[in-house]
C-alpha cells in the first residue's frame, strides 16, 4: 500500500499541528499540504504534486471560508475529497458543506480512530459516514426542509378574495358566488379583476388552476 497524500487547510497553527499528529499516526498517510485560508488553498493546489487524496477543510477562516473553498475546488478537480472538520455542528453549515461537495464533516474533537475510519471510508466508499451528533442535525434539517417545502404556499389574496377563489373551485357562477357573500355580482367581478393581476393569469380556470396547485383551495 503506496503513501495517501492528504491536507489541511485550517486557519490556526495550533489546529494544524494537532491534526497532523493525529492523522500521520495512521500507516500510509503524509501530510503534504498546509493553508491557513480557503483562498491561500486555493492558490497552493494546482501547485501540488500529486494532488492529496483527501484534505480536512476548516469551515470558519478568514479571507475564504471552507464551504466557499470546496465549492470552486470541486469544479476544479471533482476527484479529491474533502472531510469538513469544525467547532461548529449547526444544520445549515452541515448542509452547506454537502451541497459545495464534501465527503465528509466531522468536529474537531473528534479522536484519533474516528479521524483514521475517515480516511479508511473515503477511500473505499468515496464518503465518511457523519459524527453522530451532526447526523443528528442534519436529518433535523434535512426533515424540516421538507416539511416546509410541503406546506401550500402563502397566498398574496385577501381573505374575500380567497372566499371568492374557493367558490370558482367549486364550480359556482358569479351570480351565486354573490349571493352567498351577500356582495353584488359587480363586486364579485371586481375582485376577480384583482385576483387575475395578484395571481398573473388571464381566466378564472387559470386562477382556479393556480390555487389547487398552490393547495391554496
Amino acid at each position: 500500500m503506496g503513501i495517501c497524500p492528504i491536507g489541511i487547510v485550517d486557519d490556526k497553527v495550533y489546529n494544524v499541528q494537532i491534526l497532523t499528529e493525529k492523522l500521520e499516526a495512521k500507516s500510509g498517510v503524509k501530510i503534504t499540504m498546509t493553508a491557513f485560508n480557503g483562498q491561500a488553498f486555493l492558490h497552493i493546489l494546482p501547485t501540488l504534486r500529486p494532488l492529496p487524496e483527501i484534505i480536512f477543510m476548516d469551515i470558519d477562516m478568514p479571507v475564504m471560508d471552507g464551504i466557499e473553498a470546496v465549492k470552486q475546488a470541486k469544479a476544479l478537480y471533482p476527484h479529491v475529497h474533502f472531510i469538513m472538520i469544525t467547532v461548529f455542528d449547526d444544520e445549515e453549515r452541515v448542509f452547506s458543506a454537502i451541497q459545495a461537495g464534501a465527503s465528509g464533516y466531522l468536529l474537531k474533537d473528534e479522536s484519533i480512530a474516528n479521524l483514521h475510519l475517515a480516511i479508511d471510508n473515503v477511500l473505499e466508499f468515496g464518503a465518511a459516514p457523519l459524527a453522530p451528533a451532526i447526523a443528528k442535525k442534519a436529518y433535523n434539517f434535512i426533515q424540516n426542509q421538507t416539511r416546509e417545502s410541503a406546506l401550500p404556499e402563502t397566498t398574496p389574496l385577501s381573505s374575500r378574495e380567497m372566499d371568492i377563489l374557493n367558490c370558482l373551485a367549486q364550480g359556482k357562477s358569479y351570480t351565486t358566488i354573490a349571493d352567498e357573500l351577500f356582495i353584488s355580482p359587480h363586486t364579485v367581478r371586481k375582485h376577480m379583476t384583482n385576483i387575475y393581476e395578484k395571481l398573473h393569469v388571464n381566466s378564472k380556470v387559470e386562477a382556479v388552476r393556480l390555487a389547487m396547485q398552490k393547495k391554496w383551495v
